[in-house]
């Protein structure tokens, strides 16, 4: 007797929450000061966004984001003068592209997510 497996629906599928957390902690990181260590959560949404197809349509987001937090990370490492924190060597336009990239990140979580819990019409 053959055995048939049935992939889950689309629409039953959840997203998984850990990358729209981690990406909200990275604005708290940077506007608390503590910007270098939300390289963490960066990597975090990074590697599950990639890793993960539900949040296949997140992909641009998360490079977004990985753009948007590595531009002050290595302007701070090969800068001639560089201060001890990231915090204090960053650019508050720098910061504020950062933390809007993360909030970018969580929205279009949240838009995914409804997008997906939404019935499909024309049945």
């Amino acid at each position: 007797m053959p055995v048939t497996v049935s992939s889950p629906s689309s629409t039953t599928e959840r997203l998984p929450r850990s990358a729209a957390i981690a990406a909200g902690a990275v604005a708290v990181m940077v506007v608390g000061q503590f910007a270098m260590l939300a390289v963490v959560p960066v990597v975090i949404v990074v590697v599950s966004t990639w890793r993960n197809v539900a949040l296949r349509a997140l992909r641009w987001w998360a490079a977004g984001l990985a753009v948007a937090f590595a531009t002050p990370l290595v302007l701070w490492a090969i800068g001639p003068d560089r201060a001890p924190s990231l915090s204090k060597d960053m650019h508050p336009a720098l910061a504020a592209v950062v933390v809007a990239a993360a909030l970018a990140y969580v929205v279009a979580w949240v838009v995914v997510r409804r997008r997906r819990a939404v019935p499909a019409t024309g049945e």
